[in-house]
């Protein structure tokens, strides 16, 4: 399964959520506002370095971009479109809502 998030950790509990039932080594991925999580000294840190050591964590590099995000915490790998493509045609995809 792919988890896809699209809400910032700052006002959602979506990857806090997402973390309790997915299994360890399901890729997630970091969308439109999902990007704020993989911002490096975010209050969600702490919670994106757990997610990293059991997830492949993914941000899209274009709703990164769009909000002039660039330092990153360690462990995000941040993909383009064709990534994200490549992710959805791998593994059924579950948006946490």
């Amino acid at each position: 399964m792919l988890y896809t998030i699209n809400k910032s950790p700052l006002m959602f509990g979506n990857l806090k959520s997402v973390l309790r039932v997915a299994p360890t080594g399901d890729p997630i991925l970091l969308y439109e506002d999902g990007v704020y999580a993989a911002v490096k000294g975010a209050a969600s840190e702490d919670l994106l370095a757990a997610a990293v050591a059991d997830h492949p964590l993914y941000a899209l590099k274009a709703d990164l971009d769009a909000r002039g995000l660039v330092s990153l915490a360690d462990g995000v790998q941040v993909i383009d479109y064709d990534g994200f493509v490549e992710l959805v045609e791998q593994h059924q995809v579950v948006p946490w809502l």
